[in-house]
């Protein structure tokens, strides 16, 4: 059963500004023009005017004579819902602040995200245009912090979203605080999970990604069948260089810990109803115990980064790496790849 419409404006993660992260989202059973929301801000006007003159139906069918353009489809936004404040994933929120029409839209994210986004909206970078004052209309957009208490928060008419932060590496202050979204659509109970930039478990110094697994796994595949995860650099790239991301490896190996993850949730659903400890060692499974553990599961990478050294789109690249590297542990997830212009229903 259906429960999302997405359209993907952009799913690099740079350098090539034209194709940076934003996704745009609804309720499969609503109209785009019900209300959309915006997750992430990377690219918005530019890419999406290139996007609907080769895919002019990408939204639908429209009434002949009916003005409709990448500016009405933004002005449709309700609100803006963001992992992190990174120039990649927040430049067209900044840019079209002040262009956007219809109602006031918040914009939803950590408190640290949302404090990094006002040092952006300060007067200085670039005007004040967002507060976090409810009442004061004279702002087009209205920040409102999530909290990582495990509870869900309604954002949209039949929409709510749990944050979990994630590591994003390290600068000059220390960890870099990310975020992962479980997006539930309330009617149907089905949920995605969306990966903001983040680094493996297995270099952290913050190993975050394991409780998202965890907090995953009862849930798949019934209720969560869909992960959209980056993968920024090839196989073979150092470590040291990863800067808070991902490469093949590292998310073939977070695969299997989810899967891990799965096959344990299975075993303590069959052996004892109650809820389990949420402190244990991480237990290590066999090859066969783990075959086909993810089946049902779709994974979408995104977020490749662009070395322009190649003939081949760097997403196919390594799309191709990931699939080799994920063959032989037989796990059942299919993956793709998310790319610029696709509509994907989930």
């Amino acid at each position: 059963m259906a429960a999302f419409d997405m359209v993907v404006v952009g799913s690099g993660g740079g350098p090539d500004e034209t194709n940076l992260s934003g996704y745009l989202l609804k309720p499969h059973d609503a109209a785009w023009n019900d209300g959309i929301i915006a997750l992430e801000a990377g690219s918005g006007l530019g890419a999406l005017r290139q996007i609907m003159k080769r895919n002019p139906n990408i939204f639908g069918e429209r009434p002949t004579g009916t003005p409709f353009t990448p500016l009405t489809v933004y002005s449709n936004v309700k609100c803006f819902l963001v992992t992190h404040a990174h120039l990649d994933h927040i430049s067209s929120l900044v840019m079209t602040a002040g262009a956007l029409g219809g109602v006031r839209k918040r914009i939803y994210g950590s408190t640290q995200a949302l404090k990094d986004l006002e040092t952006v909206f300060s007067g200085r970078v670039w005007p004040k245009l967002a507060t976090y004052d409810e009442n004061n209309s004279s702002f087009q957009l209205v920040y409102h912090a999530l909290h990582t208490d495990g509870k869900y928060e309604a954002i949209f008419p039949n929409i709510s979203v749990r944050l979990m932060t994630v590591s994003h590496g390290k600068n000059h202050i220390g960890q870099y605080e990310g975020a992962c979204f479980f997006i539930r659509h309330d009617p149907t109970g089905r949920e995605f999970i969306f990966f903001g930039d983040v680094e493996p478990d297995s270099i952290s110094v913050e190993p975050k990604n394991i409780a998202v697994w965890r907090a995953a796994a009862p849930k798949i595949p019934h209720d969560i069948s869909t992960i959209f995860i980056e993968c920024s650099y090839q196989t073979g790239w150092p470590d040291g260089q990863l800067w808070g991301h991902l490469s093949p490896e590292h998310l073939v190996q977070e695969l299997v810990t989810l899967a891990t993850e799965v096959v344990i949730a299975r075993k303590a659903r069959k052996s004892y109803s109650g809820p389990r400890p949420h402190k244990r060692q991480r237990e290590s499974l066999s090859a066969e115990a783990l075959r086909g553990a993810l089946e049902g599961v779709k994974v979408y990478i995104m977020h490749c980064k662009e070395q322009f050294s190649t003939v081949r789109p760097i997403s196919h690249i390594i799309g191709d790496q990931c699939r080799e590297l994920l063959a032989p542990h037989q796990l059942g997830v299919e993956l793709l790849t998310a790319e610029q212009g696709m509509k994907i229903v989930i």
